[in-house]
């Protein structure tokens, strides 16, 4: 195991229905930068960059959420 493995941040699948996911998204708006948020959410090959697949989950979870499955 290399010395960066020790310091980097996990990396995790973005999960919509966690609040503790939404709340990093949302620090991350209000400030620009993803440098307080203590994981890295790993992009899935539909997408070509993490904030437009965040922001399409958001949309499709609030929508489930309002309006049901």
């Amino acid at each position: 195991m290399s010395a960066l493995n020790k310091i980097a941040r996990p990396e995790v699948v973005f999960d919509a229905s966690n609040e503790l996911h939404r709340q990093y998204y949302y620090t991350m708006k209000k400030t620009n930068t993803w440098g307080t948020c203590p994981v890295v959410f790993m992009l899935t090959p539909e997408y070509l960059d993490v904030i437009s697949m965040i922001e399409k989950l958001l949309v499709e979870y609030y929508i489930n959420k309002e309006f049901g499955k």
